[in-house]
């Protein structure tokens, strides 16, 4: 049923010292950032911000794959070229953000599931072709009291399960992602209960819903303690935990895992990540899948202004270096400062 270019692609999207690179922040997300930045968030304004991303000279030395939104890959460069062929220009494989969001889930106290089901097979075809080659669907699950619930386990793991089957019915790989969030003063082992039901979940969903578990990538959460929780677990607990929890729940079939940052500072996701891979051998490619923990000092460095471009860029480049560092387990905190 499925074919050999879906498996080669999740096998490019994890390979050795490369990682994900996550671009796909909506409209409203992106508003925020760049008014934190004082920016103005127009589409022209976000156009730039997008190019200089996927133009950033020799990307592909840590980036395998660009997550992007549907608005940039209907962009153009200031050159008139498809932002999206720029990226595959560059070296790096395309791909897409195909959910709608996360909306109130019905018989919860404030629990969430994400969208996007409905009219999903039609943009798919259309995401095949404008050229995309894999896709992402985000879920969000937070801790609580009774939280997270059974039903909005539940809830995400079906439509997660429903979303990867479609994906590889388009020929495209899908990104799985469910994310515990990190919000609130939970401990480390109430992390670890909660990521642990939630990845079962999610697997079980996946193999009723005939998913190829050799043609898709999984982006789940780094174990965490709670980010108000004190004091913070170490860096090997948290690598640790984190190993334990993915080796009870993940099958060896899963060619890579690409954690999202979720929240952390871009030098502890780093650091934790090193320390994930310095666990080794582990049965799966283990990556990153970094928003935040790539963009916001390349943000930062750029503040709107075209003189900035280029040293953005470099800010772009440097982190992708050293979380490419990181993934093969070989980084250290002196790396930051030479």
């Amino acid at each position: 049923m499925f074919g050999d270019d879906m498996r080669l692609t999740a096998q490019q999207m994890v390979a050795p010292g490369k990682g994900i690179l996550a671009a796909d922040e909506s409209t409203g997300t992106m508003d925020k950032r760049l008014h934190a930045e004082g920016l103005e968030s127009t589409e022209e304004v976000r156009r730039q911000y997008r190019e200089l991303i996927v133009s950033t000279p020799k990307l592909d030395n840590s980036i395998s794959g660009v997550i992007l939104f549907d608005e940039t890959i209907r962009q153009n460069s200031s050159e008139g070229t498809p932002l999206r062929r720029v990226v595959a220009d560059n070296g790096v494989t395309p791909g897409i953000k195909v959910d709608k969001g996360a909306k109130p889930l019905a018989a919860t106290d404030g629990e969430k599931v994400t969208e996007g089901l409905d009219g999903l097979r039609d943009r798919l075809a259309e995401y095949v072709d404008l050229g995309m080659k894999f896709t992402k669907w985000r879920a969000v699950l937070d801790i609580g009291q009774d939280r997270p619930s059974d039903r909005a386990v539940r809830a995400n793991a079906h439509a997660l399960g429903r979303y990867a089957a479609l994906s590889q019915e388009a020929g495209l790989v899908p990104m799985v992602e469910p994310e515990v969030l990190m919000d609130g003063d939970h401990s480390l082992q109430a992390a670890e209960e909660a990521t642990t039901r939630t990845l079962r979940a999610v697997f079980e969903e996946l193999a009723a819903q005939g998913v190829e578990l050799e043609s898709m990538v999984l982006k789940p959460n780094m174990v965490v303690a709670g980010k108000d929780h004190q004091p913070q677990p170490s860096i090997d607990e948290v690598a640790e935990t984190t190993v334990r929890t993915l080796r009870r729940t993940v099958p060896s079939a899963v060619p890579g895992i690409a954690f999202l940052s979720g929240g952390q500072s871009d030098e502890m996701a780093t650091t934790n990540l090193n320390a994930i891979n310095q666990l080794g051998p582990l049965p799966w490619q283990v990556t990153f899948s970094f928003g935040r923990g790539l963009l916001a000092p390349t943000l930062h460095e750029w503040s709107g202004k075209s003189e900035n471009v280029e040293r953005a860029q470099e800010t772009l480049a440097r982190r992708g270096k050293l979380n490419a560092a990181a993934r093969d387990g070989r980084y250290n905190a002196e790396l930051e400062h030479a």
